[in-house]
């Protein structure tokens, strides 16, 4: 079933094209930095053949995106034909951007930061700017690889294959450069607050609930639970707060039940009452 048209996702993807265009010119190609996925191999032919990434890109991504059409549904595969047009003529439009810098660390860190910071928009905004991500797509479906595997490895035989045209030190630092554009597309898909989940055994678990749920207006949850020692059935209270309610939380329960255990787990996304909705 083909998910809903929404032209503020059109917009988001165009804008985050830009921003990783503009990264991938100002930084990435003035520093000699390669990429990872179709971007990566369209950078290594401008360095070697000097050809504009702007049309080996697209000429690239065409086939993959004909071998996944039918997978994407309508919307999808529009949103994706939006993505990969807006990139080749943003790299076009800002081919003349260029920014050398001395300090090869700090240009990778720029061009990770803001190439980073382009695709975490384009995701966000449920768009694809390359046919790497229909090839993990692809395998998942057929083979059961994770997309996120497929992607690492993808990329990470393109790392390879940079070798063949650049020096040791421009590919670790591409390296570099890829590892912050991942925790800042992390940063984009999650938001900076993030959650914990906390799980709280406590032998007043009326109490420490009502207190929860009046004073940080966030709702709980009883689990059936079986002590293991003593064999007697008791419940455990779970609740999902944010990050900075944490200490908050546990002045509550200690206030409560002195005795209380109290375990906190990361939660890697949230919706709903109290959370950002979709």
């Amino acid at each position: 079933m083909n998910q809903p048209f929404k032209w503020s996702n059109i917009a988001g993807i165009i804008l985050g094209s830009a921003i990783l265009s503009f990264g991938m010119n100002y930084f990435n190609i003035a520093n000699g930095l390669a990429e990872g996925g179709i971007a990566g191999v369209s950078l290594l032919l401008k360095y070697v053949t000097g050809w504009s990434p702007a049309w080996t890109s697209l000429v690239m991504n065409i086939p993959l995106l004909f071998l996944g059409w039918k997978m994407l549904g309508r919307t999808s595969l529009l949103y994706t034909i939006t993505g990969m047009i807006s990139v080749s003529l943003f790299l076009w439009l800002f081919s003349e951007f260029a920014l050398p810098m001395d300090d090869s660390l700090l240009a990778s860190l720029y061009a990770g930061g803001v190439v980073g910071l382009g695709f975490g928009i384009v995701f966000r905004f449920e768009g694809m700017t390359e046919g790497t991500d229909i090839i993990a797509r692809l395998m998942q479906k057929h083979y059961g690889w994770s997309i996120a595997q497929t992607i690492f490895l993808l990329d990470f035989v393109i790392l390879l294959f940079s070798l063949l045209f650049l020096d040791l030190n421009r590919t670790m630092y591409t390296l570099v450069a890829l590892l912050v554009g991942a925790r800042v597309i992390d940063f984009i898909l999650e938001g900076s607050d993030g959650a914990k989940a906390a799980f709280i055994i406590t032998e007043k678990p009326r109490e420490t609930a009502e207190a929860i749920m009046t004073e940080m207006n966030r709702g709980i949850t009883y689990l059936e639970g079986k002590g293991g020692f003593s064999g007697q059935p008791r419940e455990v209270i779970y609740c999902i707060v944010s990050r900075k309610e944490t200490i908050r939380l546990k002045k509550i329960v200690s206030r409560e039940d002195p005795l209380a255990f109290v375990t906190f787990s990361d939660v890697k996304e949230v919706v709903g009452n109290g959370f950002p909705r979709v």
